[in-house]
């Protein structure tokens, strides 16, 4: 394990705390067996020096002393067969056990009885103790050492849990370099900084693939869009020079610089989250502008619709009708594109095969490149449905005898 890494140290931590707690409890047994023998050798000291002194002065132990002795709660016990039974008996626990000077003394517990055993040169004595019995703490001590470690080891166990986001979180960080962007790891209801953390990682690796995914579709875009005007001034330069065809060379330019503009357009329409800033423009205006960055003739579009007026970003929903228009001319066996409008929305129909896929397919950008379909939809349609939502509109397709049609629906909201 690498020494610098935070679980390394957090591991080391609880393992000093876990000493330190063992070390700690170890003390407070000790202490508290040192404390408990001195409490009951002063106890009972007083008992012992009666028991001793009676028994070497009288060589016996006569009945006045037991009688005496249970006028202070301390029954002698006589008989060799009961001491034995007490003293050999498992269940018995010795509380203290301690030589002083010639003299083994210990205090047992049976049950709920308490006995102070003396031993002296071969002499066994036996006396219980009705004043009560000595409560030992060592098992409250235990109890608490118990707590404490469980709640140590809970701590840690959920400490590494709380952490261990952080070594997915590394490694998908690391791979952020060779572009890959998958974050599905970090999905996490969780609060905690961590989980935060994997949170906006994941929203930078999102914002990443969006602008990886502009950046693609900005020079695919480039590719394609190109191709018309500079075959057109490829052709226009090898024919006779007049002022006619000057004037369209001219045009090829000016269409060149528009589809630069186009192209800066959307990909800080894909890359960016901001707000685009939308204004009332009439729908007329908006499919001449259409028509004239793509350079199509006048019979090319049939336009049956009322002159709306729409709340839009004029540049870009420019392009999403210049790329409806480009679709279903591209597509229609007769060149020819109808534009209709049905109260806000607005409806593109062109002769033709319909939609091989479902439609919400040809929003994955490159979904055409990736069938392998010259000319398809995908790039066209990726385009247009951003612009679209981006101005609260979305896509329908339907399919009706012959007939592709697209709507350009208003959100209602």
């Amino acid at each position: 394990m690498n020494r610098e890494s935070i679980f390394f140290t957090i591991t080391v931590s609880f393992i000093i705390s876990i000493i330190l707690v063992v070390v700690s409890f170890a003390i407070l047994i000790t202490s508290n067996h040192k404390r408990l023998e001195h409490h009951m050798i002063e106890r009972y000291a007083p008992v012992s020096k009666m028991v001793f002194r009676q028994y070497f002065r009288f060589k016996d132990i006569n009945p006045n002393f037991i009688e005496n002795l249970e006028n202070l709660n301390y029954i002698f016990i006589e008989k060799k067969a009961d001491i034995d039974a007490i003293t050999y008996n498992p269940n018995t626990n010795v509380i203290v056990e301690k030589d002083i000077r010639d003299v083994l003394f210990r205090v047992l517990q049976l049950k709920d009885k308490q006995y102070l055993y003396l031993k002296r040169n071969n002499r066994t004595f036996l006396i219980e103790d009705r004043n009560g019995l000595t409560t030992d703490s060592r098992v409250y001590i235990v109890l608490v050492f118990v707590i404490i470690l469980i709640t140590l080891i809970l701590s840690f166990l959920v400490t590494l849990r709380k952490l261990m986001p952080l070594k997915v979180l590394k490694d998908k960080v690391s791979n952020l370099g060779d572009e890959n962007f998958d974050f599905e790891c970090c999905d996490t209801n969780r609060k905690d900084e961590v989980s935060l953390l994997g949170m906006e990682f994941k929203r930078t690796a999102k914002k990443l693939k969006q602008i990886k995914e502009a950046r693609n579709v900005f020079i695919r875009n480039i590719m394609h869009e190109l191709k018309t005007p500079i075959t057109k001034g490829k052709f226009l330069v090898e024919i006779e020079r007049n002022q006619q065809n000057d004037e369209k060379i001219k045009e090829v330019f000016i269409r060149l610089e528009q589809l630069i503009n186009e192209f800066a357009s959307i990909e800080e329409l894909i890359s960016s989250t901001k707000n685009i800033d939308k204004k009332f423009y009439f729908l007329n205006d908006i499919i001449d502008n259409a028509k004239d960055i793509l350079m199509v003739e006048e019979d090319e579009v049939e336009e049956h619709h009322e002159n709306k007026k729409l709340e839009i970003n004029f540049k870009l929903f420019s392009i999403a009708v210049k790329n409806l228009i480009d679709n279903g001319i591209k597509y229609s066996p007769d060149k020819k594109v109808i534009i209709k409008t049905d109260g806000e929305d607005i409806i593109f129909e062109n002769i033709g095969k319909p939609l091989k896929y479902e439609l919400e397919k040809y929003y994955e950008p490159f979904f055409a490149n990736e069938e392998k379909i010259e000319n398809s939809f995908g790039l066209g349609l990726y385009i247009i449905h951003n612009i679209l939502k981006a101005n609260n509109y979305s896509l329908e397709y339907q399919y009706i005898e012959g007939v592709n049609i697209f709507k350009c629906i208003r959100d209602k909201k």
